[in-house]
């Protein structure tokens, strides 16, 4: 079976802070709970690739809300919790380096959106998922939005409730493997990252091993 694929149609292509209206089509249409799924560490070297999933309530839509790209740490923080306290449902899923090592980043990245899908507590009617692929195996039919996170405030609630989880586990790696600075670089490959591992080398669970530059070994 092929992936489904969207070319972008439903949201308008110029983007600007995203709204509800791609929600608000979908539920005249008579689908409820419409859910917005977005990933969060799909180019670092290190670490898992993090999805979230999200079902605004249409009546308490946080302000503030964007793709977590365009906010600041603070905001994005402060922002989480309101998402938290204020959707319908919520979920945060993971998948690790190693599993990502064994098939690929978009697969990865494309299972961790279905189990945060998944793990819901309210049966979504329809999924908007940044990006250009729906994943397999969702509860619920599904469109690909390009952009996703900067055209829906549901794809944007996802994308900072992802963002924000992978970076405080990345911080929490951090203390457990201080000599690579993963509080600060969130895994990516920074030059203290690279340096620190050919000084120290890669960890067994933790780097990518399928990335350059560990995959060709020139770290």
């Amino acid at each position: 079976m092929t992936r489904s694929r969207s070319d972008s149609l439903l949201l308008p292509l110029d983007t600007g802070k995203p709204d509800f209206a791609a929600e608000r089509r979908l539920m005249r249409d008579g689908i409820p709970h419409i859910v917005g799924i977005d990933e969060a560490g799909r180019g670092p070297l290190a670490g898992p690739v993090v999805a979230a999933a999200v079902i605004l309530d249409p009546e308490r839509i946080p302000d503030g809300l964007d793709d977590s790209k365009r906010l600041t740490a603070r905001k994005r923080a402060e922002l989480f919790d309101i998402i938290l306290k204020t959707a319908l449902a919520s979920g945060i899923a993971s998948v690790a380096a190693p599993s990502i090592d064994a098939t690929d980043i978009l697969k990865a990245a494309l299972e961790a959106m279905r189990r945060a899908t998944c793990g819901l507590s309210i049966l979504p009617g329809h999924a908007l998922i940044d990006g250009r692929d729906v994943p397999h195996g969702l509860p619920c039919p599904g469109t690909a939005v390009i952009k996703g996170d900067q055209r829906s405030v549901s794809i944007a609630a996802a994308s900072i409730l992802a963002k924000v989880s992978r970076d405080r586990m990345m911080a929490q790696a951090g203390r457990h493997y201080p000599v690579y600075g993963l509080e600060t670089h969130a895994g990516y490959g920074t030059a203290f990252h690279r340096s620190a591992m050919q000084t120290h080398g890669p960890v067994v669970g933790l780097h990518r091993f399928s990335f350059a530059p560990l995959k060709n070994r020139d770290v």
